[in-house]
Protein backbone atom coordinates (compact mmCIF):
# COMPACT_ATOMS: atom_id res chain seq x y z
CA UNK A 1 0.00 0.00 0.00
CA UNK A 2 1.68 3.41 -1.49
CA UNK A 3 1.85 5.77 1.41
CA UNK A 4 1.45 9.50 0.27
CA UNK A 5 1.87 13.00 1.87
CA UNK A 6 -0.66 15.76 0.41
CA UNK A 7 0.18 19.34 1.86
CA UNK A 8 -3.14 21.52 1.41
CA UNK A 9 -4.44 18.41 1.68
CA UNK A 10 -8.05 19.77 3.09
CA UNK A 11 -8.14 22.51 0.33
CA UNK A 12 -10.19 22.22 -2.94
CA UNK A 13 -8.05 20.26 -5.11
CA UNK A 14 -6.12 18.72 -2.19
CA UNK A 15 -9.30 16.98 -0.59
CA UNK A 16 -10.68 15.74 -4.02
CA UNK A 17 -7.17 14.19 -4.37
CA UNK A 18 -6.85 12.33 -0.87
CA UNK A 19 -10.15 11.10 -2.55
CA UNK A 20 -8.97 9.71 -5.34
CA UNK A 21 -5.79 8.34 -4.14
CA UNK A 22 -7.70 6.52 -0.96
CA UNK A 23 -9.84 5.06 -4.00
CA UNK A 24 -6.33 3.76 -5.56
CA UNK A 25 -4.75 2.17 -2.49
CA UNK A 26 -2.87 4.93 -1.10
CA UNK A 27 -2.49 5.60 2.45
CA UNK A 28 -2.92 9.60 2.49
CA UNK A 29 -1.46 11.68 5.31
CA UNK A 30 -3.17 15.01 4.86
CA UNK A 31 -1.55 18.22 5.90
CA UNK A 32 -3.03 21.83 6.22
CA UNK A 33 -3.04 24.53 8.55
CA UNK A 34 -6.51 25.34 7.76
CA UNK A 35 -6.20 28.75 6.62
CA UNK A 36 -7.51 28.56 3.69
CA UNK A 37 -8.59 24.67 3.94
CA UNK A 38 -11.93 23.38 5.59
CA UNK A 39 -12.27 20.34 7.44
CA UNK A 40 -15.92 19.70 6.27
CA UNK A 41 -13.58 18.75 2.88
CA UNK A 42 -12.32 15.87 4.65
CA UNK A 43 -14.56 15.46 6.88
CA UNK A 44 -16.30 11.80 5.51
CA UNK A 45 -12.60 10.37 5.78
CA UNK A 46 -12.21 11.07 9.16
CA UNK A 47 -11.78 7.61 10.78
CA UNK A 48 -10.53 5.61 7.45
CA UNK A 49 -7.90 3.45 8.11
CA UNK A 50 -6.62 4.84 5.37
CA UNK A 51 -6.24 8.38 5.87
CA UNK A 52 -4.75 10.91 8.80
CA UNK A 53 -4.76 14.46 9.14
CA UNK A 54 -2.06 16.72 10.50
CA UNK A 55 -2.69 20.29 11.13
CA UNK A 56 0.85 22.07 10.86
CA UNK A 57 1.89 24.99 8.96
CA UNK A 58 4.37 23.45 6.49
CA UNK A 59 7.17 26.63 6.24
CA UNK A 60 7.10 26.26 9.55
CA UNK A 61 8.22 22.42 10.20
CA UNK A 62 7.35 19.02 8.43
CA UNK A 63 8.21 15.88 9.71
CA UNK A 64 6.46 12.31 8.84
CA UNK A 65 6.98 9.59 10.50
CA UNK A 66 7.77 6.92 8.37
CA UNK A 67 7.99 5.71 4.73
CA UNK A 68 6.36 7.98 2.10
CA UNK A 69 6.24 7.01 -1.73
CA UNK A 70 4.57 10.22 -2.76
CA UNK A 71 4.61 13.81 -1.52
CA UNK A 72 2.30 16.17 -3.21
CA UNK A 73 2.82 19.59 -2.36
CA UNK A 74 -0.76 21.77 -2.83
CA UNK A 75 -0.28 23.51 0.07
CA UNK A 76 -0.94 27.49 -1.03
CA UNK A 77 -4.00 30.10 -0.81
CA UNK A 78 -4.76 29.79 -4.33
CA UNK A 79 -7.35 32.43 -5.46
CA UNK A 80 -6.59 36.10 -5.83
CA UNK A 81 -9.19 36.99 -2.74
CA UNK A 82 -6.51 34.76 -0.30
CA UNK A 83 -3.41 35.49 -1.99
CA UNK A 84 -4.02 39.19 -1.82
CA UNK A 85 -5.37 39.30 1.90
CA UNK A 86 -2.50 36.59 2.77
CA UNK A 87 0.28 38.10 0.52
CA UNK A 88 3.24 37.15 2.92
CA UNK A 89 2.05 33.70 3.36
CA UNK A 90 1.35 33.07 -0.06
CA UNK A 91 5.09 34.09 -0.90
CA UNK A 92 6.12 31.98 2.35
CA UNK A 93 4.80 28.45 1.16
CA UNK A 94 5.73 29.13 -2.18
CA UNK A 95 9.57 29.18 -1.47
CA UNK A 96 9.97 27.88 2.34
CA UNK A 97 7.04 25.11 1.89
CA UNK A 98 7.95 23.98 -1.44
CA UNK A 99 12.02 23.79 0.21
CA UNK A 100 10.54 22.05 3.17
CA UNK A 101 8.11 19.42 0.96
CA UNK A 102 11.01 18.61 -1.29
CA UNK A 103 13.39 18.16 1.65
CA UNK A 104 11.30 15.90 3.03
CA UNK A 105 11.01 13.87 -0.35
CA UNK A 106 14.26 14.04 -1.10
CA UNK A 107 14.42 12.56 2.80
CA UNK A 108 12.06 9.66 2.25
CA UNK A 109 12.84 8.57 -1.38
CA UNK A 110 9.64 9.61 -2.52
CA UNK A 111 8.18 10.95 -6.19
CA UNK A 112 7.14 14.51 -5.34
CA UNK A 113 4.72 16.16 -7.43
CA UNK A 114 4.29 20.24 -7.46
CA UNK A 115 0.93 21.96 -7.79
CA UNK A 116 2.00 25.10 -10.06
CA UNK A 117 -0.28 26.93 -11.79
CA UNK A 118 -1.31 28.99 -15.24
CA UNK A 119 -0.45 32.23 -13.43
CA UNK A 120 2.88 31.15 -14.31
CA UNK A 121 2.25 32.70 -17.43
CA UNK A 122 0.85 35.88 -16.35
CA UNK A 123 -1.34 38.29 -18.84
CA UNK A 124 0.18 36.17 -21.66
CA UNK A 125 0.92 37.41 -25.19
CA UNK A 126 1.45 34.10 -26.46
CA UNK A 127 -2.18 32.39 -27.19
CA UNK A 128 -3.00 29.35 -26.36
CA UNK A 129 -0.35 29.30 -23.45
CA UNK A 130 2.29 25.88 -24.12
CA UNK A 131 4.64 24.85 -21.58
CA UNK A 132 7.70 26.11 -23.16
CA UNK A 133 6.26 29.80 -23.09
CA UNK A 134 8.01 31.84 -19.96
CA UNK A 135 4.92 33.82 -19.65
CA UNK A 136 4.55 38.12 -19.26
CA UNK A 137 3.99 38.54 -15.08
CA UNK A 138 4.32 41.54 -12.94
CA UNK A 139 6.71 40.73 -10.14
CA UNK A 140 5.18 43.98 -8.18
CA UNK A 141 1.66 43.64 -9.17
CA UNK A 142 -1.17 43.03 -6.55
CA UNK A 143 -0.88 39.38 -8.28
CA UNK A 144 2.54 38.79 -8.02
CA UNK A 145 2.99 37.41 -5.11
CA UNK A 146 1.44 34.19 -5.85
CA UNK A 147 2.86 33.85 -9.56
CA UNK A 148 6.34 34.54 -8.41
CA UNK A 149 5.60 31.85 -5.66
CA UNK A 150 4.85 29.75 -8.22
CA UNK A 151 7.67 30.30 -10.49
CA UNK A 152 10.02 29.98 -7.43
CA UNK A 153 8.44 26.54 -6.64
CA UNK A 154 9.04 25.43 -10.33
CA UNK A 155 12.62 26.47 -10.21
CA UNK A 156 13.44 24.99 -6.77
CA UNK A 157 11.73 21.93 -7.78
CA UNK A 158 13.75 21.52 -11.30
CA UNK A 159 16.68 22.17 -9.16
CA UNK A 160 16.34 19.06 -6.83
CA UNK A 161 15.72 17.04 -9.89
CA UNK A 162 18.75 17.95 -11.51
CA UNK A 163 21.42 18.25 -8.49
CA UNK A 164 19.30 15.59 -5.98
CA UNK A 165 18.20 13.60 -8.91
CA UNK A 166 15.13 13.43 -7.14
CA UNK A 167 11.80 11.93 -8.87
CA UNK A 168 9.64 15.35 -9.57
CA UNK A 169 6.41 16.19 -11.55
CA UNK A 170 5.14 19.67 -12.16
CA UNK A 171 1.44 20.31 -12.94
CA UNK A 172 0.43 23.50 -14.34
CA UNK A 173 -3.10 24.21 -13.53
CA UNK A 174 -5.22 26.23 -15.31
CA UNK A 175 -9.24 27.01 -14.11
CA UNK A 176 -10.79 24.49 -12.10
CA UNK A 177 -14.54 24.66 -10.52
CA UNK A 178 -16.56 22.25 -8.67
CA UNK A 179 -17.71 20.80 -5.20
CA UNK A 180 -15.93 21.79 -2.12
CA UNK A 181 -15.06 25.19 -3.55
CA UNK A 182 -15.44 28.05 -0.89
CA UNK A 183 -18.75 30.23 -1.42
CA UNK A 184 -16.18 33.48 -1.04
CA UNK A 185 -13.32 32.39 -2.12
CA UNK A 186 -13.21 34.99 -5.40
CA UNK A 187 -13.27 32.85 -8.19
CA UNK A 188 -15.68 33.45 -10.86
CA UNK A 189 -17.73 30.27 -10.91
CA UNK A 190 -18.05 30.17 -6.94
CA UNK A 191 -19.24 34.04 -7.26
CA UNK A 192 -21.67 33.64 -9.87
CA UNK A 193 -23.35 31.18 -8.93
CA UNK A 194 -23.24 31.98 -5.60
CA UNK A 195 -24.93 35.67 -6.65
CA UNK A 196 -27.32 34.16 -8.44
CA UNK A 197 -28.32 31.76 -5.83
CA UNK A 198 -29.18 34.76 -3.22
CA UNK A 199 -30.98 36.62 -6.42
CA UNK A 200 -28.13 39.59 -5.77
CA UNK A 201 -26.46 41.03 -9.23
CA UNK A 202 -23.49 39.08 -10.95
CA UNK A 203 -20.70 40.93 -10.44
CA UNK A 204 -18.29 41.00 -14.20
CA UNK A 205 -15.11 43.16 -14.23
CA UNK A 206 -14.50 45.03 -17.10
CA UNK A 207 -16.31 44.42 -19.81
CA UNK A 208 -16.65 40.35 -19.71
CA UNK A 209 -14.56 40.02 -23.03
CA UNK A 210 -11.47 38.53 -20.70
CA UNK A 211 -11.55 34.70 -21.47
CA UNK A 212 -11.07 31.76 -18.77
CA UNK A 213 -11.02 27.96 -19.28
CA UNK A 214 -12.98 25.85 -16.96
CA UNK A 215 -12.19 22.46 -16.34
CA UNK A 216 -14.66 20.44 -13.77
CA UNK A 217 -12.11 18.90 -10.76
CA UNK A 218 -13.30 15.23 -11.91
CA UNK A 219 -11.52 15.98 -15.14
CA UNK A 220 -8.70 17.57 -13.51
CA UNK A 221 -7.78 15.21 -10.58
CA UNK A 222 -7.62 12.37 -13.30
CA UNK A 223 -5.40 13.91 -15.19
CA UNK A 224 -3.39 15.12 -11.69
CA UNK A 225 -3.29 11.32 -11.21
CA UNK A 226 -1.92 9.96 -14.89
CA UNK A 227 0.88 13.04 -14.36
CA UNK A 228 1.62 11.35 -11.05
CA UNK A 229 2.14 8.15 -12.35
CA UNK A 230 3.85 8.90 -15.61
CA UNK A 231 7.24 9.51 -16.72
CA UNK A 232 7.57 13.25 -17.29
CA UNK A 233 9.04 15.32 -14.94
CA UNK A 234 8.52 18.61 -17.60
CA UNK A 235 5.69 20.92 -16.34
CA UNK A 236 2.57 19.89 -17.94
CA UNK A 237 -0.67 22.08 -18.79
CA UNK A 238 -3.73 20.56 -16.84
CA UNK A 239 -7.36 22.28 -18.13
CA UNK A 240 -9.69 22.80 -20.17
CA UNK A 241 -9.05 24.28 -23.36
CA UNK A 242 -12.60 25.41 -24.18
CA UNK A 243 -11.92 28.75 -23.84
CA UNK A 244 -15.47 30.79 -22.83
CA UNK A 245 -15.21 34.79 -21.70
CA UNK A 246 -16.46 35.79 -18.92
CA UNK A 247 -19.70 37.30 -19.89
CA UNK A 248 -20.73 34.26 -21.78
CA UNK A 249 -19.70 32.29 -17.98
CA UNK A 250 -22.24 35.13 -16.33
CA UNK A 251 -25.21 34.50 -18.94
CA UNK A 252 -25.00 31.04 -18.76
CA UNK A 253 -24.88 30.74 -14.90
CA UNK A 254 -28.08 33.22 -15.21
CA UNK A 255 -29.99 30.35 -17.40
CA UNK A 256 -29.36 27.70 -14.76
CA UNK A 257 -30.22 29.15 -11.83
CA UNK A 258 -32.88 31.25 -13.18
CA UNK A 259 -33.93 34.17 -10.50
CA UNK A 260 -34.58 37.70 -10.68
CA UNK A 261 -30.12 38.12 -10.88
CA UNK A 262 -29.03 40.55 -13.76
CA UNK A 263 -25.02 41.88 -14.53
CA UNK A 264 -23.32 44.29 -12.87
CA UNK A 265 -19.90 45.96 -14.68
CA UNK A 266 -16.86 47.02 -12.20
CA UNK A 267 -13.36 47.85 -12.92
CA UNK A 268 -11.72 45.51 -14.26
CA UNK A 269 -8.40 44.54 -11.41
CA UNK A 270 -4.24 45.51 -11.81
CA UNK A 271 -2.77 42.89 -14.18
CA UNK A 272 -6.16 40.71 -14.10
CA UNK A 273 -5.40 38.78 -17.76
CA UNK A 274 -6.99 39.33 -20.54
CA UNK A 275 -6.86 35.29 -21.74
CA UNK A 276 -6.15 32.30 -20.59
CA UNK A 277 -6.25 28.92 -22.63
CA UNK A 278 -4.64 26.07 -22.00
CA UNK A 279 -2.83 24.16 -25.08
CA UNK A 280 -2.99 19.99 -24.37
CA UNK A 281 -0.78 18.71 -26.72
CA UNK A 282 1.70 17.57 -24.09
CA UNK A 283 -0.72 16.37 -21.78
CA UNK A 284 -2.75 14.15 -24.42
CA UNK A 285 0.47 12.73 -25.97
CA UNK A 286 2.03 11.73 -22.45
CA UNK A 287 -0.70 11.02 -19.77
CA UNK A 288 -3.28 10.24 -23.01
CA UNK A 289 -5.55 12.78 -21.22
CA UNK A 290 -8.39 15.54 -21.76
CA UNK A 291 -11.16 16.95 -20.11
CA UNK A 292 -14.74 14.55 -20.60
CA UNK A 293 -16.94 16.94 -18.37
CA UNK A 294 -18.94 19.49 -20.55
CA UNK A 295 -19.15 22.67 -18.75
CA UNK A 296 -23.36 22.43 -18.40
CA UNK A 297 -22.61 18.93 -16.58
CA UNK A 298 -20.14 20.66 -14.26
CA UNK A 299 -22.19 23.61 -13.82
CA UNK A 300 -25.04 21.65 -12.94
CA UNK A 301 -23.38 19.48 -10.27
CA UNK A 302 -21.51 22.46 -8.26
CA UNK A 303 -24.81 24.72 -8.67
CA UNK A 304 -26.68 22.22 -6.83
CA UNK A 305 -23.39 21.76 -4.05
CA UNK A 306 -23.94 25.20 -3.82
CA UNK A 307 -27.72 25.36 -3.12
CA UNK A 308 -27.29 22.81 -0.48
CA UNK A 309 -24.49 24.47 1.10
CA UNK A 310 -26.91 27.66 1.08
CA UNK A 311 -29.59 25.87 2.57
CA UNK A 312 -27.25 24.30 5.69
CA UNK A 313 -26.16 27.88 6.30
CA UNK A 314 -30.07 29.25 6.29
Amino acid sequence: MPRTLITGGAGFLGSHLCDRLIEEGHQVICLDNLITGQMDNVAHLIGHDAFRFIKLDVTEHLYIDGPLDYVLHFASPASPVDYQRLPIQTLKVGSLGTHKALGLAKAKGARFLLASTSEVYGDPLVHPQREEYWGNVNPVGPRGVYDEAKRFAEAMTMAYHRYHGLDTRIARIFNTYGPRMRPADGRVVSNFINQALRGEPLTVYGDGSQTRSFCHVSDLVEGLYRLLMSDEVNPVNLGNPKEFTVLDLAHMVLKMVGGPSTIEFRSLPLDDPRVRQPDIGLARVTLGWEPKVQITEGLALTIEYFRQQLMKSC
